[in-house]
């Protein structure tokens, strides 16, 4: 059956035949929840508000940039003990970063969609109604009740981290609570930062519309409408693809003939599956690990063992949650680590993880400076090289040079361009007062 596809350029009409049988069945469109405008508007303001920080420094925009792709522009950001944003960000001379943030910076994209249940690069936080208050995380069976979903508990966790928004020991009394281990308790770090928000009149005021009036703000309250604003202002479903995929809309041909590699000869899709391009599942690819790893404080590696930290089975070892790809042309760096600038770099990786971690340079990562705090040994010897290389899952296809464009030119047919525009865009300002990242 031959459909039609109907697309305007330059006041044009254009129609070009498509076959419905040479497109990929990708399942039922993602269907996205409704969402309380009040709500999301109120999450827009604290998400942008550095109030939620220890030190009222960093806001999750710093991280979680709209300018960056919803990310921050670099392999492993400065949390704590940072000043600016995105590549331009230096340590406080003040106050320097005990350690980079372990891992890259995950965008936001669709993360409001149902299908994702599953947060963070190692899937450490999930839904799962095996558990206390259906949601699984890092905080086992101390989770507090009342967080709407996976994506809210997800929301709040970094300001638990001491190097990403907690702050140092004993700079603040988040901190304190933090080091102390004080976090869901009574009077804990959680506590301490909701009597914040509920203390500034304007926040009192917009959470009586959102709760019952003079309703006590808890920590929850907080996550699910940061949580709502996620779900609304980084919904990205209207791409070029979805134009071609609906008969809307037509793809440029090398879009084309990338969808037909991705689909096809290439085997991404058997990760990358269903239309936000993720059967998030976890695999091991053997990205370059940069930086601290995910280690204790105790222990001396740089090594990030990835879902293995989780679940502590061996299969799981460096294994790391499959990304969505919307909007991926606006998220760089990428991988788990970062440690990838471009696509090009992150798809030719593909092809063979074991030559590209030998010919790996340090050089083309995006970083800014930390001196004396780096160490990128952990694949120099030759037991950890084995042990990463030993552990990937995929088989790699052989493509040349044209079809690896093909392929990018396709991922940057995933970007839905009104979403990236934002929606309600970066606040003027906050009801704490605090500056804000623009």
């Amino acid at each position: 059956m031959d459909l039609r596809a109907v697309v305007i350029c330059a006041g044009v009409l254009v129609v070009s035949a498509v076959r419905a049988d040479e497109l990929p069945d990708l399942g039922p469109r993602p269907v996205f929840p409704a969402v309380d405008m009040a709500a999301v508007e109120l999450g827009q303001l604290l998400f942008y508000d550095p109030v939620l920080s220890g030190n009222r420094n960093i806001a999750c925009s710093t991280c979680h940039h709209p300018k960056f792709g919803t990310g921050d522009g670099v392999a492993l950001g400065l949390g704590e003990g940072g000043i600016g944003l995105g590549p331009d960000r230096t340590p406080d001379p003040l106050n320097i970063p005990e350690q980079r943030i372990p891992r890259n910076a995950p965008g936001l994209w669709n993360l409001g969609a149902p299908e994702f249940t599953v947060m963070f690069h190692d899937g450490r936080l999930e839904d799962d109604p095996a558990f206390p208050n259906g949601i699984r995380t890092p905080l086992g069976e101390d989770m507090l009740s009342g967080f709407d979903d996976a994506l809210a508990a997800q929301a709040m966790f970094p300001v638990l981290s001491a190097d990403e928004m907690a702050g140092h020991y004993s700079e603040n009394d988040v901190a304190q609570a933090v080091r102390l281990g004080q976090l869901s308790t009574p009077g804990g770090a959680w506590d301490l930062i909701a009597a914040r928000v509920e203390a500034i009149p304007e926040y009192r005021t917009r959470f009586d519309t959102v709760l019952a009036e003079g309703e006590a703000i808890t920590f929850a309250d907080i996550a699910n409408v940061l949580a709502d604003f996620i779900r609304f202002e980084w919904r990205a479903d209207m791409s070029a693809f979805d134009a071609y995929m609906l008969q809307q809309g037509e793809l440029l041909p090398d879009a084309q003939s990338g969808m037909k590699l991705f689909y096809g000869k290439a085997g991404c899709s058997q990760c990358h599956s269903g239309w936000l391009q993720t059967d998030h599942d976890f695999h091991a690819l053997a990205v370059p690990q940069l930086g601290p790893g995910k280690a204790a404080r105790f222990e001396a590696h740089n090594r990030d063992e990835g879902r293995l930290r989780v679940t502590g089975a061996a299969e799981d070892a460096y294994a790391f949650r499959t990304p969505s790809l919307r909007n991926v042309s606006l998220t760089a760096p990428y991988g788990h680590s970062g440690a990838f600038a471009t696509l090009e770099a992150m798809v030719e990786h593909h092809l063979s993880p074991e030559a590209s971690l030998e010919r790996f340079d340090i050089a083309s990562v995006v970083l800014p400076p930390l001196e004396g705090k780096d160490d990128w040994g952990v694949h120099r010897a030759a037991a950890e090289r084995e042990a990463v290389l030993r552990a990937v899952d995929l088989t790699p296809q052989p493509l040349s040079p044209a079809e690896v464009d093909d392929i990018v030119a396709f991922l940057r047919a995933l970007t839905d361009e009104d979403a990236a525009k934002g929606r309600l865009g970066v606040p003027e300002s906050v009801p704490s007062g605090l500056p804000v990242d623009r």
